[in-house]
């Protein structure tokens, strides 16, 4: 039976198994990213905390390190490192993980979750730019951030690719998105055929329509009240980490009550 711990609100929780591990989270300054720093907080990992908005990043980074002051014992509180990355740039994302190498630690977890969304219009109207945009940052990005992680991950780490469910699906008006989705599951399906034999496990996270900042570019009347929340995500997220080292969820995909993306 797993030990229980109280917390300082008197709330019984199980103790955290991965404490001390090392996780590095893209795009963790907001959404969903910034939700799974918040539960891996929680866990006792130390964090590496990228993103481009240099100021939601230090806000980030203070708020997970007084998470942990509040909610874990003094011998679990971890290091928070929060580091600007843009992760379309090869010599942003070498900078940052010069510094991962620097805390002289293997990387044990890996949630690449940044990306961007772009405006509903059709494929007639979609500016070149902005279809580069999205590609570089939702799959060249991916693949910059991943090849850099694999020198620094050893057996029995964990690579879960934030995708969206429009990673299988079409949406009329998000030709970019959808490509850039649709690449990254056969960018992640791949890894994990290579990786499997190094012990490294790979998750293809898929969630469906989730209360996050992307759907004001996306859709910005969307009905944000029937959809999952983030933290929903997170939750799934550790869920799935702390499985058994011999098995994994491959694809985690999360329907909300709306058929969105």
């Amino acid at each position: 039976m797993p030990k229980r711990r109280a917390t300082l609100r008197g709330a019984a929780l199980r103790e955290p198994t991965l404490s001390g591990r090392l996780a590095l989270i893209t795009g963790a300054n907001r959404g969903i990213g910034l939700a799974i720093a918040r539960a891996l907080a929680l866990e006792g990992c130390n964090l590496v905390i990228t993103g481009r908005d240099e100021r939601a990043l230090a806000k980030a980074r203070i708020e997970l390190e007084k998470l942990q002051r509040e909610r874990l014992p003094a011998k679990l509180h971890a290091h928070v490192l929060a580091q600007s990355c843009d992760v379309r740039s090869p010599d942003s994302v070498d900078y940052l993980f010069t510094l991962v190498r620097g805390l002289r630690k293997p990387l044990d977890i890996l949630i690449n979750n940044a990306g961007i969304g772009h405006p509903n219009l059709a494929v007639g109207e979609l500016p070149y730019p902005t279809w580069m945009e999205v590609i570089d940052t939702n799959l060249n990005g991916l693949f910059l951030t991943t090849v850099a992680a694999l020198a620094v991950m050893k057996r029995g780490g964990t690579i879960v690719n934030n995708l969206s469910i429009a990673a299988e699906r079409v949406f009329a008006g998000s030709a970019a998105y959808n490509a850039s989705k649709h690449g990254a599951l056969g960018f992640t399906d791949t890894l994990r055929e290579e990786l499997r034999p190094k012990g490294i496990r790979v998750i293809a996270l898929m969630p469906g329509a989730t209360d996050t900042a992307i759907w004001n570019t996306l859709w910005p009347k969307a009905p944000r009240r029937k959809m999952m929340s983030a933290e929903a995500v997170a939750r799934t997220v550790v869920s799935a980490l702390l499985l058994p080292d011999n098995t994994t969820a491959e694809k985690i995909v999360l329907r909300p009550s709306i058929g969105t993306l």
